[in-house]
């Protein structure tokens, strides 16, 4: 099943260039937050949001300094949870599921694929679950990185530096468990 993104609208993409991450890439439509790139390659990622949207998108990182904004608070440890509108139509419907249930997780906290599995009341579906976390076009504001394995270990981050982000990404949250 595909997503349900409306090409008839504009997505606009910017760039938030100082991280502890390296540059992160932001796109968004009329409607909210649509994707967010680790790599720093504009190439990659325009590419990426052509795919996810079907759209070409337009450089105007005016448009994100509310994404930026809260990204650099979010490095400062000044921003805990992020406020922004993301727009769900870029996603299958059971990737706004268990993504809308992944964004319930609080920062500093963690649970397994099994959990939101059962939250989202599929508790057979453990693997839907990871795949639709693997898929997750909006990472640390969609905080994919804070779902573990059943078995309570790091797995899988498609996001570069692999375990290894994401492993940095909850210590920066201060998660006991690393």
């Amino acid at each position: 099943m595909s997503n349900r993104f409306n090409t008839a609208k504009p997505v606009w993409i910017g760039v938030l260039s100082q991280t502890p991450l390296g540059a992160i890439w932001a796109a968004g439509s009329p409607d909210g937050l649509v994707a967010v790139d680790l790599w720093g390659e504009r190439d990659k990622f325009e590419a990426q949001v052509r795919k996810l949207t079907g759209v070409e998108p337009l450089l105007a990182p005016a448009r994100l300094e509310t994404v930026f904004a809260q990204l650099a608070a979010y490095f400062q440890k000044t921003l805990t949870a992020f406020d922004l509108a993301i727009d769900w139509s870029v996603m299958t419907p059971f990737q706004e599921t268990a993504m809308r249930a992944v964004c319930a997780v609080a920062y500093g906290r963690f649970v397994t694929y099994k959990e939101i599995a059962q939250q989202i009341g599929k508790p057979k579906a453990v693997r839907a679950v990871g795949r639709a976390n693997a898929t997750n076009p909006m990472p640390i504001i969609v905080p994919c990185h804070r779902i573990l394995g059943t078995d309570g270990k790091l797995h899988g981050y498609s996001a570069p530096g692999g375990l290894e982000t994401k492993a940095w990404l909850l210590r920066h949250e201060g998660s006991w468990l690393l």
